[in-house]
């Protein structure tokens, strides 16, 4: 189209100044960076200080060989920017990518080969890889190739949810696993928006918070491992292994075929958003999918591997994720791009937050070495556009920096805690020795967070990473023979015990002790403070039959098996009226760390301590039961918690209320469903006020409260 006069004079930089290839262009703005849709044309912009030329590679969408390449004029080179407008390009049906080229010295840290073609940094789609599972052409050189990508999609009036931290109750999930079992009945099984139809389960479990798994674009079928049994291809299932990072997996949308990824994954948000769930996705900057020496060059490798890359001296790859490189964090640069991507996915998606996989890498120098005050965790913290949402890190690295309770915080920074995983599972086995750390962990961990809140402690028992509740409670070993690495991959201390059977067994005592454990589990984590991660499928017993390291099984290893909503009706219950407990109750979610000050009104300390005598703790090495009692602000909000981890019953005696209040029965779990627990408010008075059988390896949960509630019993 030819612009007239009047519209060259309203927009000067929408008229070309060159021809490169048979093209229209003009040099591009270096900011921001990627493929951007101007008023006629396309800008390209892209960063490689060491570069001595750069050409943007063109192809019709789906064609094997390019329609054009364009070499960058050396002026429309701004520092080490290469940008620049092409005109005339249908953006909606092109990919692209570039070729750098410049010294290749790996010594000196340099890999250009201007043989290959990139993608770009910040692409904000990716094709190659639209249909999850699809073998991909290796023939063809590009595998991973850059889209356009238009910025129109409608939010309504979604905005963030901004819900308080400590009110959290996190659900950690992946979306192919979430519903990609045929029993989940939804129309686009494993997708962004088969996830979208189950929002109302997610709603009634009383979650207010869905953690994904990673949903930057990765490659599935980069791992070259098969089941050593079935002989069946393995998949990188997790996909902690990035490829871009500011493009949503096509293969999660159900439209992926159409490149419409984006607005599929943008509709699931803001769906969960009207159902009052914030949206957390967990990120991988430790590393990318390029690997060491020997993996592909993909983008940053071929751009500017000095740069993007933590290297020693000899130009090797430090290895500080334990994925074969390491990305460098701290260079400006680098600093920068990671701040540019979260942005990015704040703003364009709204998301709500972001846990940081392996994040003690991000406070390293460009050396490898800890830093004191890591200049892009305070970036993070302090930025603009980040402010207002989460920022959760996995405190340690594949290195050996362990930093739970000494991440740098900055006042923003929340962390998984690893410390109160490990202490609640040793204390449930019966480990000796624990009692005293169990009640530091419940108490929201003083000793790691005493200046940033209880609400820095994520608090979590299983995740992803290890096993699920259920084998947990049925397995003493991993059993990853399945990952075809002779089951050496996956941690080795995982405090599980299997109840007195390895695995399935028909032994009822057997199971009715396991469904115990998972359920003194579930009352430990719902009434300790700081903000509990629920593990999707843990609510109803889903197992992985002892694999704790399921990276790679695309199958009903990993799958969230729908059947066992039914089938664990009783433990789902359980979850339900946990978390809803939690809501009723302040004290439990309070932010202060409890300091055993006394609660005026109903002269009770904010917390106390108590064992077979009420105010008689046995903090000795061979005790195995504790209790704790809350007293909050409200006139009725008096919780007390006996966690027993022996195999005998105790006597308990209860500790006095005062003004006319009694105890009330919220949970026992080793009473038979349906009386293993309560709806919230309508707890049952306890006929014996003073004393209370507490079980073997059981969880008793009272609230303290006047007769007048107990109009609530009422139907």
């Amino acid at each position: 189209m030819t612009e007239t006069r009047s519209e060259q004079v309203l927009r000067v930089d929408a008229y070309p100044t060159h021809e490169v290839g048979g093209y229209r262009v003009r040099a591009g703005k270096p900011f921001p960076f990627g493929a951007n849709v101007v008023p006629g044309g396309v800008s390209f912009s892209v960063f490689s200080d060491q570069a001595t030329s750069m050409t943007l590679v063109i192809f019709k969408r789906g064609e094997p060989e390019p329609m054009a390449e364009l070499e960058f004029p050396e002026e429309f080179r701004t520092g080490s920017v290469f940008a620049m407008t092409v005109f005339g390009l249908d953006h909606e049906n092109i990919e692209y990518g570039y070729r750098a080229d410049g010294p290749y010295d790996p010594v000196t840290g340099h890999r250009f080969d201007a043989r290959q073609v990139l993608s770009d940094p910040y692409a904000r789609l990716i094709a190659g890889r639209d249909v999850w599972g699809v073998e991909p052409d290796r023939s063809r050189g590009y595998q991973y190739r850059s889209r356009v990508c238009l910025q129109d999609f409608d939010w309504g009036d979604d905005t963030p949810l901004g819900i308080p931290a400590e009110d959290l109750v996190v659900y950690e999930t992946h979306v192919r696993g979430f519903t990609r079992h045929p029993s989940s009945q939804v129309t686009a099984p494993g997708t962004f928006a088969g996830l979208r139809e189950k929002i109302p389960y997610l709603k009634e479990l009383g979650i207010n918070c869905i953690e994904l798994l990673p949903v930057f674009e990765f490659d599935e079928s980069d791992n070259p491992r098969t089941n050593p049994e079935t002989g069946e291809q393995l998949f990188d299932y997790w996909g902690y292994n990035t490829v871009s990072f500011f493009a949503p997996k096509a293969g999660y949308a159900a439209t992926g075929r159409y490149g419409m990824q984006g607005d599929e994954f943008r509709t699931l948000i803001k769906d969960l958003h009207a159902a009052g769930i914030e949206v957390i996705l967990d990120v991988v900057f430790n590393h990318t999918a390029e690997g060491n020496e020997q993996g592909p060059t993909i983008s940053f490798k071929g751009l500017d591997n000095a740069t993007y890359y933590m290297l020693t001296p000899e130009g090797y790859y430090f290895n500080f994720s334990g994925t074969g490189n390491t990305v460098n964090c701290n260079h400006p640069v680098v600093r920068n791009y990671v701040l540019d991507c979260l942005r990015h996915w704040v703003a364009d998606y709204h998301i709500d937050g972001f846990r940081f996989d392996l994040a003690a890498i991000l406070g390293r120098a460009l050396d490898g070495t800890p830093l004191p005050n890591p200049p892009l965790l305070e970036l993070l913290a302090y930025d603009p556009v980040l402010r207002h949402t989460k920022l959760i890190a996995e405190a340690w690295d594949a290195g050996g920096l362990y930093e739970v309770g000494n991440f740098p915080a900055y006042g923003r920074w929340a962390e998984w805690n690893g410390k109160y995983r490990d202490t609640v599972r040793s204390f449930l086995k019966g480990d000796p020795g624990v009692t005293g750390e169990l009640a530091t962990r419940i108490a929201g961990s003083p000793d790691l967070y005493a200046t940033r809140g209880t609400a820095a402690s994520v608090n979590f028992l299983t995740a992803h990473d290890g096993f699920t509740l259920a084998d947990l409670v049925s397995y003493n070993d991993k059993h990853n023979e399945a990952n075809g690495e002779n089951n050496g991959d996956g941690a080795n201390d995982n405090n599980s015990w299997n109840c007195g059977a390895e695995g399935p067994t028909d032994d009822p005592e057997i199971n009715a002790l396991r469904t115990r454990q998972m359920k003194n589990a579930l009352a430990i984590l719902f009434t300790s403070q700081g903000i509990p991660m629920l593990l999707a499928g843990d609510e109803v017993a889903r197992t992985q039959q002892g694999n704790n390291n399921t990276y790679c099984q695309d199958n009903e290893l990993s799958w969230f098996d729908w059947d066992q909503v039914d089938d664990n009706a009783e433990l789902l219950r359980f979850t339900r009226e946990m978390i809803e407990f939690r809501k009723h109750h302040r004290e439990l979610r309070s932010t202060a760390h409890p300091t055993g000050q006394v609660r005026e009104h109903l002269g009770l300390p904010d917390i106390s301590w108590h064992g077979e005598r009420a105010w008689q703790p046995d903090w000795s090495a061979e005790s195995r039961l504790l209790a704790v009692a809350r007293c909050g602000t409200g006139d009725d909000d008096v919780v007390y918690v006996a966690m027993n981890a022996h195999w005998e019953s105790h006597d308990l005696e209860l500790p006095a209320l005062p003004g006319g209040r009694s105890w009330h029965l919220f949970a026992d779990t080793g009473a038979e469903a349906p009386y293993d627990i309560r709806t919230p408010g309508a707890e049952q008075e306890l006929d014996n006020a003073g004393k209370y059988l507490i079980g073997p390896r059981s969880v008793v949960i009272l609230v303290g409260r006047t007769h007048v509630s107990d109009d609530l019993d009422t139907p």
